[in-house]
């Protein structure tokens, strides 16, 4: 099958990861997948939700947002709505439980990280990209805390990144682009750690049920895929 942007089946959209992209964000970054664009910021706050004060641990939470041309036709504000989209909170609640997963809360202490992920340009993968850039930021921020001798390490585990895999056709395809995820008759998206632990599995079908053998091939595409995230990750934070 030949893909739109001539990728191998098996093969990610290129990705870059500009660290310290905001100046005044204790941590920022901006991701590039393909055509994809989303800004992560990270923000400290020396306080926690009610729910966990007292207790001797910390927070990370996020907010996901399209900005109004970051798509071909113009996406609304939320303020114009007078809500937040179902599928925003849907996926800001995915990168939260993503970032969760690798911090180490106790260590954070009891302040909060929230996470701003805005997409600036929208080619598909938008919510996978978020979480790769998103990590990246909370590294940062939490550094700023080890580097003013607020915390005596980085309170993370290990890293993590997602990409999505569909089943357009009968092919597997890895990292898909809008066309492609639109034409996609399976579509899910994988969160894994560098550790190669699987953090998140969102998949659906849009048509015909499909064998379970082939989940087992999506998560072995998914692992394969996720190595050039961690390299960039990698890469971004060795700038820092």
């Amino acid at each position: 099958m030949t893909r739109s942007d001539g990728r191998r089946w098996d093969q990610p959209r290129p990705i870059v990861i500009t660290p310290g992209y905001q100046r005044f964000a204790e941590g920022s970054a901006l991701i590039e997948s393909g055509l994809t664009k989303v800004l992560c910021a990270a923000s400290l706050d020396e306080r926690v939700p009610p729910f966990l004060r007292g207790k001797g641990q910390g927070w990370v939470t996020a907010e996901y947002n399209m900005l109004p041309r970051s798509t071909n036709t113009r996406t609304p504000r939320d303020r114009d709505t007078g809500r937040i989209s179902g599928r925003s909170q849907e996926i800001q609640r995915l990168i939260g439980r993503a970032l969760r997963a690798v911090t180490d809360l106790e260590a954070l202490g009891e302040r909060t990280v929230q996470i701003d992920c805005d997409v600036i340009q929208a080619d598909g993968g938008t919510r996978t990209a978020a979480i790769t850039g998103a990590y990246v930021a909370l590294y940062q921020a939490t550094k700023v805390l080890v580097d003013n001798r607020i915390l005596r390490r980085v309170p993370l585990a290990s890293a993590v990144a997602a990409v999505s895999v569909g089943l357009v056709g009968q092919e597997l395809l890895l990292d898909l682009c809008y066309r492609e995820d639109f034409d996609a008759q399976v579509d899910f998206n994988v969160v894994m750690t560098d550790r190669g632990g699987l953090v998140e599995l969102q998949g659906a079908t849009e048509a015909d049920p499909f064998p379970r053998h082939r989940v087992e091939e999506i998560l072995a595409l998914a692992a394969r895929g996720m190595e050039p995230l961690f390299a960039a990750q990698r890469m971004a934070i060795g700038q820092l």
